[in-house]
């Protein structure tokens, strides 16, 4: 979608920072602030109450074309201090002085335990009317439309940390629904480390860097982490996922969301079932593989925020399709022998499917990341009619957890007027004053029952769309700290899942353990480990031992073996291609209306082209340049065009960028040319050329008959380029260590 500083003949490239174009010296004629992008959206004008407003999502911006104190006074001057004497000390009288400063050492607010670093973005969620045999929920009747807000995350990074790291990732779903605001709180697994909330604190202290040092940082590749996996072993299977591609996702757009625990669903006519939530993205469940992961950390830490905040901006909306599997509500709370109430298990999609029930689409950016994306506060408790918790002994803890949190990290019990979290529904709550109110409240009576305000606010029946919490009976028992005899299995799951999973991704696991702990210090933490996965699956054991250097040890339990579970397996299906990131290298030697061809064609396949060439600026002063070989590298892009012959550029000098004195490849190519071409082929991505482009391919030694590879004409290497994108990587070309 073009904005306002692109050219109408010209493919837009995402990343635009304002929605204007900036003069080359500095404006002097006041005007009202800019709008936002095109791209960008606010929260609603609700009231701190929910009642719509009717002001423009503008209105909480800030206004006016002079400069302001807080309190509205225009100002002069915000350069120098307030002296006596140009070199005076400064006076104390300084009001703009002191406000100024006083706000800023206050921006900081507390960040998230876990879940710290994040990105966001709004978007719509439609019904499509499946699930109104199984739940009331007003927003999942036929054709329901609901605001969204959705904030993906890592689990155990800081604010500033990198984002593809190896580890868990968030996905929270804010649905604004017109029967009040409901929270699907859950992540990118759908298992937990743990089977009771009471574990929390241990497995994130555990997971978090060592407290003497503060490091690593947003890793799990440390003994903490594994002391505490191979002792509480209801670990192993989150674990797993974790050590799978599953662990380091190729975007926000191609992750599953899950939300881990089992819930109760009430219909109509009182009937109840039990659920587990599923999120499946349209574009596919897809990685990185762990070399990229790693070099992304270095030359883009933001890449996954700034890889959902671009597709949104250049109109590939990413889709999910929301789901649910569903449960006879028994009084045991089981289904094919697995126990509903564990978080540390699944139910395999081919014992129960996933039925889809609506599409969410993120369709708008945001604003402001502090006012939303920082400020945004999700609970499980936040539910509707029609929908209501288990008891999970985890999902029961985060039913305390979530509003505990909210009020040291946004100041106090008022979090929820905050314009992103404000309901979409009329609120009524009786609850009063409290640091950040915003929230004018009339009457005298907040309290029921009450007559002097006229008796309100009254109390709703089922008929009037009341929460009515669900009847449950509960067994007659004794006070105990113990888990039903139902969880004790924590290796059966594990192996499934290992054994579900492709021969390149079990090779891709294999790996993770190895790395994972051969960061580890304490060798009895890796022994012990290794004797975890014996019990799981022989091979893995095997070749993660071989790889430390360690005996591999035998079984001392023989868990279960079950069906495998294709659905657990992310290789073998064709996506769309949507946002997909097409890097062409080009220099002087292109053709240039080739080129423009090409660009215009991967834009019409809805693919984003960057050319990458020698320089900054105008290729022949006619197409833009977006990366130079100084600042791209193969992670960037999904694909890999050669358009021209490789030509060295202005900075091919060691004192320059030390990556220009790598001796690989003919002399006649820039030496990063051949690093980011075999990076690209090393990590399984399709590859491209035409004309001049063939022989820097095999200069970088890159084999013309080689899996992926493409030996084209302009014309008809977009169609052809697509067919290999849409499985994701050329998976022949990786060699599966088990069948070597």
């Amino acid at each position: 979608m073009p904005d306002q500083s692109t050219p109408a003949n010209e493919v837009p490239i995402p990343g635009v920072p304002a929605p204007q174009a900036p003069s080359l010296t500095e404006p002097t004629e006041p005007h009202d602030p800019l709008p936002p992008k095109p791209d960008q959206d606010a929260p609603e004008t609700v009231s701190p109450t929910g009642v719509p407003s009717g002001a423009p999502k503008t209105s909480n911006a800030q206004s006016g074309r002079y400069l302001t104190t807080a309190q509205g006074a225009r100002l002069q001057n915000t350069d120098h201090s307030l002296k006596a004497g140009p070199r005076g000390p400064v006076l104390l009288q300084d009001h703009h002085l002191r406000e100024k400063i006083t706000h800023f050492d206050h921006e900081r607010i507390p960040e998230r335990v876990v879940h710290a670093r994040g990105a966001a973005a709004h978007g719509v969620f439609v019904a499509n009317g499946a699930a109104e045999g199984i739940t009331r929920a007003g927003f999942l009747a036929k054709d329901a439309q609901t605001p969204v807000f959705v904030r993906f995350s890592t689990v155990l990074g800081s604010r500033g940390s990198a984002d593809t790291v190896r580890d868990t990732r968030g996905f929270a779903t804010k649905f604004y629904t017109d029967e009040g605001t409901f929270d699907l709180v859950g992540n990118n697994i759908p298992v937990f480390f743990i089977q009771d909330a009471i574990k929390f604190p241990d497995v994130i202290h555990a997971g978090k860097p060592h407290p003497d040092r503060e490091i690593p940082q947003a890793q799990s590749a440390h003994d903490t982490f594994w002391d505490f996996v191979s002792l509480h072993t209801e670990a192993q299977h989150h674990t797993m996922w974790n050590m799978s591609d599953r662990g380091i996702p190729r975007s926000y757009r191609t992750m599953e969301g899950f939300g881990v625990h089992t819930f109760r669903v009430v219909n109509a006519k009182g009937e109840t079932s039990l659920v587990k939530f599923h999120w499946k993205p349209r574009l596919g469940v897809h990685s990185l593989v762990w070399e990229e992961a790693q070099i992304i950390n270095g030359m883009d830490p933001d890449y996954h925020r700034r890889d959902l905040a671009d597709a949104i901006e250049a109109g590939a909306y990413p889709e999910w399709d929301l789901g649910v599997q569903v449960f006879p509500d028994t009084e045991e709370e089981m289904f094919a022998g697995i126990d509903l109430l564990d978080p540390t298990k699944i139910v395999p999609e081919e014992l129960a499917p996933v039925q889809i029930i609506g599409t969410m689409t993120l369709n708008r950016n945001t604003t402001n990341y502090f006012a939303e994306t920082e400020q945004v506060a999700f609970h499980p408790g936040h539910l509707v009619p029609g929908i209501d918790v288990t008891n999970d002994p985890l999902l029961q803890g985060r039913l305390f957890s979530y509003i505990d949190t909210q009020l040291t990290r946004l100041g106090g019990p008022n979090f929820h007027q905050i314009p992103i979290n404000r309901p979409h529904a009329p609120v009524n709550d009786m609850l009063r004053d409290g640091f950040h109110q915003d929230a004018v409240h009339s009457g005298v009576a907040p309290y029921q029952p009450n007559s002097l305000d006229g008796g309100c606010p009254f109390l709703a029946g089922a008929d009037m769309g009341a929460f009515i919490d669900v009847p449950v009976p509960v067994a007659e028992s004794r006070k105990v700290r113990q888990n039903p005899a139902t969880f004790d299995d924590h290796y059966s799951q594990p192996r499934q899942f290992f054994r579900s999973l492709t021969p390149v991704e079990q090779d891709h696991v294999i790996q993770a353990y190895t790395f994972e702990l051969g960061k580890c210090y304490e060798e009895n933490i890796k022994v012990r480990q290794l004797q975890a996965l014996a019990n799981i699956d022989e091979r893995l054991c095997t070749e993660v031992a071989a790889g430390l250097g360690l005996p591999a040890p035998a079984p001392t339990v023989q868990p279960e073996d079950t069906d495998p579970s294709p659905a657990l397996r992310q290789v073998g299906r064709t996506w769309p291609v949507d946002g997909r990131i097409i890097g062409i290298l080009a220099d002087d030697s292109t053709d240039l209306a080739d080129l423009e061809r090409l660009r215009t064609a991967v834009d019409a396949a809805n693919m984003v082209p960057l050319v990458i060439a020698p320089k900054g600026g105008m290729l022949g002063g006619q197409v833009p340049v977006q990366r130079t070989y100084l600042t791209a590298r193969s992670t960037e892009f999904d694909a890999v065009i050669v358009a021209g012959a490789g030509e060295h550029g202005p900075d091919a000098l060691d004192s320059l960028d030390a990556k220009a004195g790598n001796p690989a490849g003919h002399p006649a190519i820039d030496p990063r040319v051949a690093i980011l071409l075999t990076e690209a082929y090393r990590h399984s991505k399709a590859l491209a050329a035409w004309g001049s482009g063939t022989a820097v391919l095999a200069a970088s030694g890159i084999p013309e008959e080689a899996p992926g590879v493409l030996m084209e004409d302009v014309d008809s290497l977009v169609p052809r380029l697509t067919e290999l994108l849409a499985q994701h990587r050329v998976w022949e070309r990786f060699p599966v260590a088990q069948s070597a």
